[in-house]
């Protein structure tokens, strides 16, 4: 998985960037929110991306913020939500916006989206407000809790994504991670967190 791209900003509008690092052009579907906060074309960037690969197409997806690409994985790993969906709605609202409507249990403001009914407004809730009121808490604590940059992109996933690889449900490897760092802390790397997973099986 490509997990950022750093270089060059080659064209941008309000839905895509293309970034060319050293001669090879990457398209990437952004959201509004990156869209406004890019540099100029020729500028430098660094854009945090989500590889999406279907039989039929590849794309990837792409966020300024880390903390914005957090939430996004986070919308996407819900039922019914797929990535076009997901940059829609960090298009409409602001990271602080969905996340206090998700924890708050604001049906109405999710459901205020383009694309999304009552019931999928709902099933975001009911998957996402534990795993947000959990981060809050963490970062109120003073846990550094990008819940993403670091948890989408380094150990954590690394280590999620690998015992997927192995053939455990995505969901029931979230949860273990979740209690092997609770128990042994956030600085156990990718090696340590797979064989505590393995070993609790």
């Amino acid at each position: 998985m490509i997990a950022y791209i750093d270089g060059k900003l080659a064209y941008k509008d309000p839905t895509m960037a293309i970034m060319d690092v050293n001669g090879v052009g990457y398209e990437i579907k952004i959201s509004l929110t990156t869209y406004s906060k890019l540099p100029g074309e020729g500028e430098k960037a660094k854009i945090y991306t989500y590889q999406h690969i279907k039989e039929d197409a590849q794309a990837l997806y792409g966020f300024l913020d880390p903390n914005e690409k957090a939430l996004f994985m986070h919308l996407i790993s819900v039922s019914g939500i797929g990535p076009g969906t997901g940059i829609m709605m960090v298009s409409s609202m602001s990271v602080g916006e969905i996340r206090h409507a998700i924890v708050n249990e604001d049906v109405r403001s999710i459901q205020s989206i383009k694309g999304v009914g009552p019931k999928t407004a709902q099933r975001v809730i009911l998957d996402l407000r534990d795993k947000l009121r959990k981060d809050e808490l963490l970062s109120k604590a003073g846990v550094d809790t990008v819940p993403l940059a670091r948890a989408h992109n380094t150990n954590r996933s690394e280590a999620l994504a690998a015992l997927v690889t192995l053939g455990f449900a995505r969901a029931a490897a979230e949860k273990n991670l979740d209690q092997i760092q609770q128990k042994h802390g956030n600085e156990l790397s990718v090696e340590e967190l797979i064989k505590f997973a393995l070993k609790s099986h």
